[in-house]
């Protein structure tokens, strides 16, 4: 039985460098004093060592390895709208298998991917959805139907195989929508005009640089194993109060615990409870749309 160990990055092999949240996780480890090393179809130009193509190039990604310690991959496809089903599924899936298993041959002993809610097949689903129940947890059931959600699937499942081969501690975060201020403050007036858009995504979001720090925590905690968590802020991107959207939009889920006030319908007490995360950079949603009928 393996225990559960801190773990101090000095090296950090960062995938996705150059993708708006790789750029965000760059700047965490240079305030933190970690050397990174990046791989991304273009460089950004800040980190110590650069390597430019795939990450499912398994030549590029075993010399990116060396004298890595700890893995943020951040490369993926984000939409399933971003390629052909093909290239969505397999460019993902090979891409987080190559940089795990290469990880692992390297001797690396902490990894951090990036998951996403749309694993529960709720935000791209090609015919109608609704989870199981509310607040949605790790413990939900899966709904995928597109290519892009079996691509985190996989990914999470390369995770757990890692895990138990080699003995690497993997945590897959599952975000929600990402965004900069500015991008989230134009989503907040899409969902204040028509509430009825943000219910596949739970009208949940995040800010990158809390979607940074998450990423920092899960390459420093003591854990063991592969782990897959929930990370958003706290509050809904909605002006009206979560429980008048329920009402609305998702009537006939069953809701497990109340959703006072614009309380995210998503448990994340497992992130909470393992990395400490709560989203500090949340949106502020002006008072005088709060309380309003959707």
């Amino acid at each position: 039985m393996l225990s559960a160990m801190s773990h101090a990055p000095s090296r950090v092999l960062v995938t996705g460098a150059a993708g708006r949240l790789g750029t965000a996780v760059l700047g965490v480890l240079a305030a933190r004093g970690a050397a990174v090393v990046g791989l991304d179809r273009r460089d950004p130009g800040t980190t110590d060592t650069f390597f430019t193509g795939g990450a499912a190039d398994v030549d590029l990604v075993a010399a990116a390895m060396v004298g890595v310690d700890t893995v943020i991959h951040l490369a993926a496809l984000a939409s399933p709208e971003l390629g052909t089903p093909d290239e969505v599924f397999v460019g993902n899936a090979a891409a987080t298998f190559v940089v795990l298993d290469q990880a692992a041959k390297a001797g690396v002993r902490r990894a951090v991917i990036a998951s996403s809610l749309s694993i529960t097949g709720l935000p791209f689903s090609p015919r109608p959805a609704q989870p199981d129940y509310v607040p949605i947890d790790e413990a939900l059931p899966l709904q995928v139907a597109d290519p892009y959600a079996l691509s985190k699937q996989a990914d999470e499942a390369t995770a757990a195989m890692v895990a138990r081969r080699d003995g690497m501690a993997v945590l897959a975060l599952r975000f929600p929508m990402l965004g900069t201020a500015e991008f989230l403050a134009g989503a907040a007036e899409k969902y204040r005009v028509n509430p009825g858009a943000g219910v596949h995504e739970l009208w949940s979001y995040l800010d990158l640089r809390d979607a940074a720090h998450a990423c920092w925590l899960a390459a420093t905690v003591p854990v063991c194993g592969a782990r897959a968590l929930f990370v958003a802020a706290s509050e809904t991107l909605s002006p009206y109060p979560t429980e008048d959207l329920l009402d609305r939009y998702l009537p006939d889920v069953p809701r497990r615990a109340p959703l006072p006030g614009r309380q995210v319908p998503i448990d994340m007490s497992a992130a909470t409870a393992l990395l400490g995360f709560a989203a500090t950079n949340t949106l502020t949603i002006a008072p005088a749309l709060l309380g309003g009928t959707p």
